[in-house]
């Protein structure tokens, strides 16, 4: 597989881990994803990547209904990394090396994440799993992604969900929505498009990152987009 990038970040949602349902680990999924990645990883691709964690705890949804903003934020950052581990074992299988690493320090469940280390797995082939979002309360898991996309010089953030790009609207709310092939991030924040959240948004923006979303429940997306072909909605400067 002659690849386009050379080192990519692939944000997973903490859903689609979930499988249909959304909700827990779905063994389907995280095997198919974990043959995609392991596919381009030995490929010569250079991967991270970091999950979301809502298929067990989604700190926002959780306030009003008895749980603290900042503490409802860490328990969604220890979701991210049951997530990762669970990913971590099937892409393992797959017979490439994956590590994961945590925002805060968690040994020995895993290991805290330095730049250089992440980027060392990557550079002998293996896979990095960068859990525990940022770290800190009030910044989701897209922000995560952008933070650590630009710091280990990522060639784009891969966001992988469950439609196959950026719509108008919302295409499983509004059926009218069409899709955009490419847009520039400017276009994205004049139209008010939920590429990702704000900050997250801001951050690619303002370091010049890349982000393609796409449908990674679609099978061989990941490679097909890997191979050039236009797959989701490209943003970009």
């Amino acid at each position: 597989m002659a690849t386009q990038y050379k080192r990519v970040l692939l944000k997973l949602s903490g859903e689609s881990l979930g499988g249909p349902q959304g909700k827990g680990l779905d063994t389907a999924s995280l095997q198919a994803y974990a043959e995609e990645i392991a596919a381009a990883a030995k490929a010569g691709l250079q991967i991270a990547i970091v999950n979301g964690g809502g298929n067990i705890f989604r700190g926002l949804q959780g306030v009003g209904k008895g749980f603290d903003r900042v503490d409802g934020d860490k328990m969604g950052m220890l979701a991210t990394v049951i997530n990762s581990l669970a990913l971590m074992m099937f892409i393992k299988e797959q017979g490439v090396e994956a590590q994961v690493f945590t925002a805060t320090p968690m040994e020995p469940v895993a290991k805290y994440y330095m730049r250089d280390d992440a980027v060392a797995v990557m550079e002998r082939g293996g896979v990095a799993l960068i859990s525990g979002g940022t770290g800190n309360p009030f910044f989701t898991t897209d922000s995560g992604a952008a933070l650590r996309a630009l710091e280990i010089g990522a060639d784009a953030l891969l966001k992988g969900t469950r439609v196959d790009g950026v719509y108008t609207a919302d295409p499983e709310k509004d059926p009218t929505a069409t899709k955009y092939d490419e847009l520039t991030f400017d276009e994205a924040m004049e139209k008010h498009l939920k590429v990702m959240d704000q900050t997250a948004f801001a951050l690619c923006s303002d370091g010049d990152m890349p982000i393609i979303v796409f449908d990674m429940n679609e099978k061989g997306n990941l490679t097909r987009l890997l191979n050039g072909e236009k797959v989701g909605t490209l943003v970009h400067l």
